[in-house]
């Protein structure tokens, strides 16, 4: 879906709005918003849908009655690793191999370049020579091996584009790419060597976060009554506009307990490892932010709940109660499906002797699953340069935040207040935030309204 939220200046919500592109654009004909291709590897979502989809939206605004001319600025934020294609001298995005479908973006579910991704890694030296320079090693989903892939199946194809963009329509500091140098803030010339030729000039400079890239489009000044100052700040990708979001400042940590869970981390001295990502952050652009996710979250917690608490959220949380913190040394690594952070798979218990075990007493297992979880939040934050300083803050978010004991072992383990947030749409609203801090010379102007 496309979403889009306003905030005045006090950084209250006063609207906000969504087009769902399978009901509302079914012309396109997508399932979830994409098409998997016939190798059920490439997965792409047409451009013009998302053209459509903001006209649609923003007449949606209009009929509500939104005055859009007092919009000082307007940011927004989009799924970082895409691209899209412009031919040369033409103006217009380029056509997808297969007719009629525009080429637009292949997604961040895509899993057909694995091919350049170990090339890729070769070229600079290997997967932890990658993540030293670009914040992650090699992944299918990154737009440096998409374009790789691109130039590679059909290189006449490829020069006739003129200028490739991420969905965002700008490159803000080149996060999720595999071809920028976190540290110098510019494009790394061994990735760009080994990804495409003349691709710097197809790429165009890194910008901050924080640039303003212009006025807005006379188009919408015409149709929908923007006024013609309107700024438009650069964008960003959805997680770095989770991160501005939650608010987050430095030393905090936000951890969503969902299906699979996931910790956003704001760090200023980074140090990239192969288990994890470090991006720029969107909001000071002399820190950096981290992305940590784990593919064993609650389906992990249930499974535990169902076989030792007898299915009851209650039962787990007098288990948590019932059991010291330390455990007295039991310690549970639980993996039931392959996980991301590190790569491995299985159960594996280790009791107060440092012996391996077959299994815990049922309170003991609870209470192992849950601090193995947030031991190894923990120690792979630590790794990748996170500090735990006076002040930081835990923010929590997802299903399992509503459990204040599972919240009370992870504030223990983190020596550090929890706190639960609710951050709905929290990528959106980051990027209307990072609209008003872009454009700070107006931030106290009366009346005015930020766009995601």
């Amino acid at each position: 879906q496309l979403k889009v939220v306003a905030i005045n200046e006090n950084l209250d919500l006063v609207h906000q709005n969504h087009v769902l592109f399978d009901s509302e654009l079914p012309e396109f004909r997508t399932q979830g918003g994409v098409h998997v291709q016939a190798d059920k590897l490439t997965v792409t979502s047409p451009v013009l849908m998302w053209v459509k989809a903001l006209d649609l939206i923003l007449d949606k605004m209009k009929d509500a009655g939104f005055d859009f001319s007092s919009v000082r600025a307007l940011s927004g934020s989009g799924q970082q690793h895409g691209s899209v294609y412009w031919k040369k001298g033409a103006g217009q995005v380029l056509k997808q191999l297969d007719p009629g479908r525009p080429l637009g973006n292949v997604l961040w579910m895509d899993s057909s370049t694995s091919e350049q991704c170990s090339s890729l890694e070769s070229a600079v030296g290997g997967a932890q020579n990658l993540t030293n320079i670009t914040g992650s090693r090699a992944y299918e989903r990154f737009t440096g091996n998409q374009i790789a892939k691109i130039q590679q199946s059909n290189p006449e194809k490829y020069n006739v584009f003129s200028h490739l963009d991420i969905i965002t329509p700008s490159f803000v500091l080149g996060s999720g790419m595999n071809l920028m140098d976190i540290f110098s803030k510019k494009w790394a010339q061994p990735c760009l060597e080994a990804t495409a030729p003349h691709l710097e000039a197809k790429l165009g400079a890194p910008l901050v976060s924080t640039a303003v890239l212009g006025e807005v489009s006379s188009y919408y000044v015409t149709r929908y009554g923007f006024s013609p100052d309107c700024k438009v700040v650069a964008f960003t990708g959805d997680n770095p506009g989770s991160l501005a979001g939650m608010r987050l400042r430095e030393g905090d940590i936000a951890v969503s307990l969902g299906t699979s869970d996931t910790v956003f981390l704001w760090i200023k001295e980074p140090r990239p490892t192969i288990e994890g990502h470090v991006f720029c952050n969107p909001v000071d652009s002399d820190s950096y932010m981290a992305l940590i996710c784990y593919k064993n979250g609650s389906f992990t917690r249930e499974r535990i709940r169902n076989e030792r608490a007898g299915g009851s959220w209650d039962t787990f949380s007098r288990a948590l109660n019932a059991t010291p913190v330390g455990n007295d040394g039991n310690l549970g690594i639980y993996f039931d499906t392959l996980e991301i952070t590190p790569s491995a798979v299985g159960v594996y218990r280790v009791n107060e002797q440092d012996q391996t075990v077959e299994g815990f007493p049922g309170e003991v297992e609870i209470r192992a699953l849950v601090e193995g979880q947030f031991l190894a939040k923990r120690v792979h934050a630590e790794k990748l340069g996170y500090k735990i300083m006076p002040g930081t803050q835990i923010l929590a978010t997802g299903g399992a935040s509503s459990n204040t004991d599972i919240l009370q072992v992870l504030s223990d383990v983190f020596n550090a207040p929890v706190y639960t947030i609710d951050v709905a749409n929290s990528a959106c609203l980051g990027c209307a935030y990072r609209a008003a801090h872009g454009k700070i010379s107006v931030w106290s102007a009366w009346g005015s309204k930020f766009v995601c």
